[in-house]
């Protein structure tokens, strides 16, 4: 019988506004993920707040906040990121997250939070594009990091008829998310393999 443990993903939004759409999209991710069989933790960047990066405060010390994220992301095997579109980029929040997260200190190398792990990549907008210029972004942010980015990227477009009640409700954007989303978990490598190779 295999004893293969359950793939681990975080599930984010680059949003900080409590009742942000995006933030709806990755909840609903998350819950396909755990349909799937993965064990998804859920990150409210509101729960970690960070100063902007500056090589002179990290120069004091790592804020509590970046190393709690950092080990997060380092247990992590994948992850789920809707990313709301600011002025046709990533937000701020988003930027100043993955700034902090993939900064090597002494308790994690180089590489260790973002190397060789699947990325599903999705956002919604109440315009027509859902997004899809800051996910073109966010993929040239974390391709050269080493992340794996499933080649299919999810913009959901018209958000105020998208969404009711907290819960993404429109059919086709919720089939095209699971089916994202089951393939970002599958892309991920055999885990009785990696765990074996760095046992």
């Amino acid at each position: 019988m295999s004893n293969q443990r359950k793939p681990r993903l975080l599930a984010l939004s680059g949003s900080l506004r409590k009742d942000s759409w995006n933030r709806q999209l990755a909840s609903a991710a998350a819950e396909m993920a755990r349909a799937a069989g993965a064990e998804v933790t859920e990150i409210d960047l509101r729960d970690y707040p960070l100063p902007l990066f500056d090589e002179d405060v990290e120069a004091t010390a790592t804020p509590e906040a970046a190393g709690k994220l950092k080990a997060l992301f380092a247990s992590a095997d994948g992850l789920l990121i809707a990313s709301p579109e600011y002025n046709g980029s990533v937000t701020a929040a988003l930027k100043n997250l993955i700034d902090w997260v993939s900064r090597p200190d002494a308790n994690f190398s180089r590489g260790v939070t973002f190397q060789n792990k699947r990325a599903a990549l999705f956002a919604t907008s109440p315009g027509g594009l859902g997004g899809m210029r800051g996910l073109n972004h966010l993929r040239d942010i974390l391709q050269p990091m080493g992340v794996w980015v499933s080649p299919t990227m999810l913009a959901v477009p018209s958000s105020f008829s998208a969404f009711a009640d907290g819960a993404l409700v429109d059919e086709s954007s919720s089939a095209q998310l699971r089916t994202l989303v089951e393939k970002t978990i599958a892309a991920i490598p055999a885990l009785e393999e990696r765990e074996s190779a760095t046992a």
